[in-house]
């Protein structure tokens, strides 16, 4: 009987979970997905001494699982998911209000995760918990809404119809357009990855702070072309879904770099 209650208790806490954090879940799982496919020998043989034969995809969106958890050292990282900004913003405005930030961002979080896996004397535990994140935080990177504006906690508050459903633009770009498509995660990131080796080198060119412009200068765009309490349906879909399964892609093949560049 114990074990049937531990079993139900279980069960309705995976159902709370995934009623809270499915969404966005499938776009960080394909990003994490692509990278594994375009890990280095070294990167890879690197990173199973940290988290054994776990795919990156596993651990994609521990970084929004984590916001619930009730210590001080975890709650603190709920500003490195996003940059708030200015619209319309030149490139180097942009890198002067990344670099000259007092808070935490996203710029500054995947810069001080890279760079604490030059410690030596690092625990296990805390490089597994910085490969998480840093797996999660590229993926945020890439999304556009998350480098946008703050007024409107990057378009969370610009609600619209999503199929005649309540919905809003950040999470449109999150989720929405992505599960409509219907395809897991492993076979999103398989139709996805079709480029050669010189497009992907190209598309893995630049810096975090140039991939940063690039999603700031997207959600100018989204800004632009939604109205608030719009119905968006179709014809959104027609207009969007390759911009957003681009960031997708271009998300995974910079993860490789970033994570053969530490690792490999």
């Amino acid at each position: 009987m114990k074990n049937i209650l531990k079993s139900l208790i279980v069960l309705a806490m995976t159902l709370q979970i995934s009623s809270v954090f499915a969404w966005g879940s499938t776009g960080h799982r394909v990003v994490a997905e692509v990278a594994e496919r375009h890990l280095t020998k070294k990167a890879k043989k690197n990173i199973q001494k940290i988290i054994g034969n776990q795919k990156l995809a596993y651990w994609a969106n521990w970084g929004d699982f984590i916001k619930s958890d009730p210590h001080d050292e975890f709650k603190k990282l709920g500003n490195s998911h996003f940059i708030n900004t200015n619209p319309h913003l030149p490139w180097a405005d942009f890198q002067l209000a990344m670099e000259n930030s007092s808070d935490e961002n996203l710029y500054k979080s995947v810069l001080r995760l890279e760079q604490s896996f030059a410690d030596k004397d690092l625990p296990l535990e805390k490089k597994k918990q910085n490969l998480y994140m840093l797996i999660h935080l590229i993926g945020d990177a890439h999304q556009p809404m998350h480098v946008s504006r703050a007024e409107d906690q990057g378009g969370n508050k610009i609600e619209v119809s999503w199929f005649g459903k309540k919905s809003n633009i950040h999470r449109v770009w999150d989720s929405d357009l992505i599960d409509g498509e219907k395809y897991s995660y492993t076979e999103y990131a398989t139709v996805l990855d079709i480029l050669n080796k010189n497009e992907v080198k190209q598309l893995q060119g630049g810096t975090l702070a140039s991939w940063l412009y690039e999603s700031n200068q997207l959600s100018d765009k989204i800004y632009a072309d939604v109205e608030l309490n719009a119905n968006l349906s179709y014809n959104y879909i027609y207009n969007n879904i390759y911009t957003v399964e681009n960031c997708m892609l271009k998300g995974g093949l910079r993860l490789a770099k970033v994570l053969n560049n530490v690792f490999g």
